[in-house]
């Protein structure tokens, strides 16, 4: 029998996607910043998970969320 580990990095993007999809940016901003109080590299993960975007997409992408119907939430 063989496992497979999946590396942190990959783990990390699978579950940063996952939070975006199912709370506003805000939200997941204000979680990561709570969850890596003190660790890691923000301008190196900036980097690595940004790395193929463009400018004119993450524009795209913040438009499409804007028009999406507010969500009611209990904070």
């Amino acid at each position: 029998m063989t496992v497979q580990v999946i590396a942190e990095a990959e783990i990390m993007r699978e579950v940063a996607q996952i939070l975006l999809q199912h709370l506003n940016p805000t939200k997941v901003a204000r979680f990561w910043a709570s969850w890596h109080a003190g660790q890691g590299n923000y301008l190196d993960w900036r980097d690595r998970e940004f790395a193929d975007e463009t400018l004119a997409h993450l524009y795209e992408e913040i438009l499409a969320f804007q028009q999406q119907p507010a969500q009611t939430t209990s904070d």
